[in-house]
C-alpha cells in the first residue's frame, strides 16, 4: 500500500536497493545437488554455469530449481533482489534502534489457486517454522466491495479455521443493508444472465477460449453496455479492474473468466492450496525475501545487484555473453553456458537484438506485449483506522482502488516499536490500478497529478469510499505521512514514466506470449509474460515459468536430475465431459450448448 500525507510530514520517495543477506537466524541450508556439468578431456568435472538476467520472483526461483541440481549459478539484478514483490525502507524514517517505515511496489496476494509458489515457499527455510516461508501466509478472513455513497458489500472469506471478524450490532446491520442493496441494484435477469456467460465459459472447450473467447473483451462477453451501473461496477469492473487488475472493456475473456474460474473452486475448497486470500505476516522482505536469499547464498548462488542488463549478444547460433553495466556505470561482458532471461517484458526485450530476434521469430513478438500503470502508495497512521480485516475493493473509486491495513496482520510485529518514528502505528497500503482516469479532487489524471497531488487524491477518493453512511473511518488528524512508488517519476510532467509497469491482457494477448524455451540452445525466458497455465500477470506466474525454464535447459544438456514440477490451475473433472461435447460443437460451428447470446 502507499501512503498520502500533508505538506509538513511528507516522505520524498526515493529508491531503495534491497539485497544481501537475511539476519533473520540461523535456517538451515540445504547442501548443493552432484555438479552439474560434463567431463573435459583431461578427465576432470566442469561444472556448467548459468547467468540469470533478473532476481526477481523469476530469477530466484530459477537460481532456486538450478542450485539444487548442482548448477554455478550467477543472479544479475539492477536494482534489488525480489523485484515488483520486494518490500522496501522508507528512507529517513527510522529514529533510534527502529527500523524505517516499510513500504513495497505493491501489497502482497497469494491466492490458494497458487501452487507452485508456495511450493519454492515451503522450501525457504525460516526460524521456527516447519514449512519454511510458507508458514508466514496468514488468512484475512474477509473482504469488501467498498461503495461510495452506500453500505459496503462485506464478503466473508471461510476456510477450516477460519475465525469470522467480530462484528457490531451497527456492523451487522450495515453489513445486511449492502448484500440487500446491491442484490436489489443488480435485476434477476441480468444475475441470471451473469450465471449462465460462467457456465458458457466453464463447459467451453480449449479450442474455443483459445481463439473466440480470447478475441472478446470481457466487457463484451458479460454483455455489460446494456446492462445496469451496479452491474457494470461490481461484476465487470469491480471483477477485473480491481481484483484480476486489468480493464474490463479490453481484457480477453480467456483471461478474465479462468481466473474467476479459479477463484470459485478455491473459494469452494476445490484444488486449492489454501484459502482464497493469503497474505504474509510481515514486510515482504523480512517474511520472505531476505530468508530466500540467504537460503541461495548458501546454496551457492552469487548475486551481482546494482548491475544492469544491456544487451544479450548472439553468434554462431546461440548466445555468447551479456553486456551488463555495474554499479560505476561501467559496462562488462559476462559468459556464461546458458543464459535465462528474466527481466520484466517491458526491460527484457530492450536487450534483445536483431540476430537474436531473427533466430526465433516469439522474441520479437513480445514487441506487442502491452504494459500498465498499478502502482502503490502506502499511508502511516498515528491512530488504527476501524477497516475491515482484510481487502477492500473500491469500486466506485475512480482510480480503481484496492487497499488493505497491515499491521493487524502482522502479529509477531508491535508496529511503532519496530518501525519509524515509535508514533505511526499502522499501515494502509493502497494500490493505484487507473492512472488515466481523472480524480475527485483535482479534476486531473494520477499522471498529470504531482506526486502529493497523487497522495491527496488517493486519500480523497478513499475517504469518499470509506467516510460515508455516518461514518469517520479515516481522519486527516492520525494521517502521519506517506510514500508514493519511487519508480513512477515526472508525473505532473508530459513525460511522466514508471520503471514498474504491469502486464495486461487486452484480446489477442495470449498468442504473443513467449515460450520458456527458445530455438536458441542456450537461452531461455522467465516471467509473468511467459506463456504459461495461469494467464495472468502474477508471482505464480514468474514462478511457473522458471521452472518451465529450467526443465528446458535440463533437457537441452541431457541432465539426469528431476524436472521441476510445474502444476496447472485446478480444472474440475465433472465438467470434462461437457467440454469434449463443446469441443465436437465447436469444429461443426456451433455455439456452446448453454450459449443463449
Amino acid at each position: 500500500m502507499d501512503r498520502v500525507g500533508n505538506s509538513r510530514r511528507t516522505f520524498m520517495a526515493g529508491a531503495a536497493a534491497v539485497g544481501g543477506t537475511a539476519a533473520l537466524g540461523t535456517a538451515a541450508t540445504a547442501a548443493p545437488a552432484a555438479a552439474a556439468g560434463h567431463t573435459t578431456a583431461d578427465g576432470t568435472r566442469a561444472v556448467q554455469s548459468v547467468a540469470v538476467l533478473g532476481g526477481g520472483v523469476a530469477g530466484l526461483t530459477a537460481a532456486h530449481e538450478l542450485a539444487e541440481r548442482g548448477f554455478r549459478v550467477t543472479v544479475y539484478e539492477r536494482r534489488a533482489l525480489g523485484g515488483k514483490a520486494r518490500s522496501m525502507d522508507v528512507p529517513g524514517s527510522a529514529t533510534g534502534t527502529r527500523k524505517p517505515l516499510p513500504a513495497e511496489h505493491g501489497f502482497r496476494f497469494i491466492p490458494g489457486i497458487y501452487h507452485n509458489l508456495p511450493d519454492t515457499m515451503r522450501r525457504i527455510p525460516f526460524p521456527g517454522n516447519p514449512n519454511g516461508v510458507w508458514d508466514n501466509l496468514v488468512a484475512p478472513p474477509e473482504m469488501s466491495f467498498t461503495r461510495t455513497g452506500r453500505e459496503d458489500l462485506r464478503i466473508p472469506l471461510p476456510w477450516p479455521g477460519h475465525k469470522p471478524a467480530d462484528l457490531t450490532l451497527d456492523e451487522i446491520r450495515r453489513a445486511l443493508t449492502a448484500l440487500l442493496d446491491t442484490a436489489l441494484g443488480i435485476p434477476p435477469l441480468e444475475t441470471a444472465y451473469f450465471v449462465n456467460r460462467g457456465l458458457v465459459f466453464l463447459t467451453s472447450c480449449a479450442e474455443r477460449r483459445d481463439a473466440t473467447w480470447e478475441a472478446t473483451p470481457w466487457w463484451d462477453f458479460i454483455g455489460a453496455g446494456r446492462m445496469s451501473y451496479d452491474y457494470q461496477r461490481v461484476l465487470a469492473i469491480g471483477l477485473t479492474r480491481n481484483i484480476v487488475a486489468t480493464k474490463a472493456e479490453e481484457a480477453s475473456t480467456r483471461t478474465v473468466a479462468t481466473l474467476l474460474e479459479a477463484f470459485a473452486f478455491n473459494a469452494l475448497g476445490r484444488g486449492a492450496d489454501g484459502p482464497l486470500d493469503r497474505i504474509l505476516n510481515a514486510p515482504t522482505n523480512e517474511a520472505w525475501i531476505d530468508p530466500w536469499v540467504e537460503h541461495l547464498t548458501g546454496l551457492g548462488v552469487e548475486f551481482r545487484v546494482g548491475w544492469t542488463v544491456r544487451d544479450v549478444t548472439y553468434g554462431s547460433g546461440k548466445v555468447t555473453a551479456a553486456v551488463i553495466e555495474d554499479q560505476q556505470g561501467v559496462r562488462r561482458t559476462v559468459t556464461a553456458d546458458h543464459y535465462i532471461s528474466a527481466m520484466p517484458v517491458e526491460h527484457a526485450r530492450r536487450t534483445w537484438g536483431a540476430g537474436l530476434r531473427a533466430a526465433d521469430p516469439q522474441l520479437a513478438r513480445c514487441d506487442r506485449l502491452e504494459t500498465d500503470w498499478m502502482t502503490g502508495i502506502q499511508f502511516y497512521l498515528t491512530e488504527s483506522a476501524p477497516l475491515i480485516d482484510g481487502h477492500l475493493n473500491c469500486i466506485d473509486s475512480p482510480w480503481s482502488l484496492t487497499a488493505i491495513q497491515q499491521a493487524g496482520h502482522w502479529p509477531d510485529r508491535d508496529f511503532p516499536a519496530h518501525y519509524g518514528d515509535g508514533v505511526a502505528v499502522d499501515c494502509v497500503s493502497v494500490d493505484i490500478s487507473e492512472w488515466d482516469r481523472p480524480g475527485i479532487l483535482y479534476g486531473k489524471t494520477a499522471k498529470q497529478c504531482t506526486r502529493e497531488q497523487v497522495a491527496r487524491e488517493v486519500w480523497a477518493q478513499l475517504k469518499a469510499a470509506l467516510n460515508d453512511t455516518g461514518r469517520v473511518v479515516l481522519k486527516d488528524s492520525t494521517l502521519h505521512s506517506w510514500f508514493l512508488d519511487p519508480g513512477v517519476d515526472g508525473i505532473g510532467t508530459p513525460h511522466p514514466t514508471n520503471d514498474d509497469e504491469l502486464l495486461i491482457h487486452p484480446v489477442g494477448t495470449l498468442h504473443n506470449r513467449p515460450a520458456a524455451v527458445t530455438k536458441i540452445p542456450n537461452f531461455f525466458l522467465a516471467g509473468d509474460y511467459v506463456s504459461v497455465d495461469i494467464d495472468l500477470a502474477t508471482m505464480e506466474g514468474a514462478n511457473a515459468s522458471a521452472r518451465a525454464a529450467v526443465n528446458g535447459l535440463l533437457d537441452r544438456v541431457g541432465s539426469t536430475a528431476a524436472r521441476c514440477t510445474v502444476k496447472p490451475l485446478f480444472r474440475a473433472p465433472e465438467v470434462e465431459a461437457l467440454k469434449r461435447h463443446d469441443r465436437t460443437r465447436y469444429r461443426l460451428g456451433l455455439r456452446n450448448l448453454f450459449d443463449l447470446g
